[in-house]
């Protein structure tokens, strides 16, 4: 049900097992992280009900004070959760779990307020309470998964337009 190996891209179909499955893993991290983070999202494709979607869990733990990399780095290790080090978003921290073969969940660590944590739920939230953007935003991932199997940062990048456009939106509202 989940499974994607690093730097491709392929979408399935929205399964309503996503929601079950974020929620079990939301339980393991607060676990985990129980005393470095206030709250944990689900966010992403994933968390869109009919939305097209990688088949990797995209969550987001959300804290007041960012915790030093190393420090989560060690809570999370033991997890299945590796450090991306080389993350280009400038205030979260980014982990993996799975191998690269087959990479099932993300998590991105973020302060509340921070841009990464208010864009990632503005997104989420306006995909979700607008079906005919989250059906125009289906229509140009299958388009550009089509174009870029194995390259997921062309596919990525190319979403980046649409993406803006709808974080336009909300920063208005």
């Amino acid at each position: 049900m989940l499974g994607l190996e690093r730097g491709t891209v392929e979408l399935v179909e929205h399964r309503k097992g996503w929601h079950r499955l974020a929620d079990e893993e939301r339980s393991h991290l607060n676990d985990a992280l129980s005393d470095s983070v206030d709250e944990i999202e689900h966010v992403g494709s994933t968390a869109i009900e009919g939305l097209p979607a990688k088949p990797v869990l995209d969550l987001l733990a959300i804290t007041d004070e960012l915790a030093p990399k190393s420090e989560c780095a060690t809570k999370l290790e033991p997890e299945g959760y590796e450090l991306r080090e080389n993350d280009p978003v400038p205030d979260r921290l980014f982990f993996a779990r799975g191998p690269a073969e087959e990479r099932t969940h993300y998590l991105s660590i973020a302060e509340r307020g921070s841009e990464c944590h208010r864009e990632q739920i503005a997104f989420r939230d306006h995909l979700r309470a607008n079906p005919d953007a989250a059906a125009e935003y289906a229509r140009l991932k299958r388009k550009l998964a089509k174009a870029h199997p194995d390259d997921r940062a062309s596919y990525t990048e190319r979403k980046s337009a649409f993406v803006e456009r709808i974080l336009e939106r909300e920063r208005e509202r």
